[in-house]
């Protein structure tokens, strides 16, 4: 069995945004996917992309996806990786695709001399915790994350909230 690990192609938009669809119906949140394919495309085929996805393939097939952006800590004075979407497909999980395709993100950091990989996780998803936690991640229950969206930004953009 082979596993290889690429960055997307411009002509696999469509694809990314059909996993980015799988993500979300597996999280029950397929009713927020408010981009479309090409919104995806242009986010991450344009002159200058802030934003990357590499595609892990098993035999050939699609396998899942990692979606993610350079960040910078300015406790650590350095950028790292913030992991958006990590997406097995669940005929292909139990495979360690999950876990190369961290690692994959993980020798990133490191080679670009980061500080780290951080990412979220639903708190209802114990299968992901408890593997994120076998790789040695640690859960910053101490942290909230914070939104502002929708009408609430608008709102705050204007200086009315």
């Amino acid at each position: 069995m082979s596993l290889t690990i690429r960055r997307a192609r411009p002509d696999e938009a469509g694809l990314v945004f059909s996993l980015v669809r799988e993500l979300a119906e597996y999280e029950k949140l397929l009713h927020e996917v408010q981009a479309s394919e090409a919104d995806i495309a242009e986010a991450l085929f344009c002159a200058n992309p802030r934003l990357y996805c590499d595609i892990a393939e098993w035999n050939g097939e699609v396998a899942g996806f990692a979606v993610w952006f350079v960040n910078f800590s300015t406790f650590a004075g350095r950028h790292g990786i913030y992991l958006e979407d990590l997406f097995v497909r669940p005929a292909l999980r139990g495979k360690g695709i999950g876990k190369a395709l961290l690692m994959h993100l993980a020798k990133e950091c490191v080679a670009q001399g980061w500080s780290r990989l951080q990412w979220a996780v639903l708190d209802w998803n114990a299968p992901s915790i408890a593997f994120y936690k076998s790789l040695g991640a640690e859960l910053m229950d101490e942290w909230t994350i914070c939104r502002v969206s929708g009408p609430a930004l608008a709102a705050l953009a204007e200086g009315t909230r």
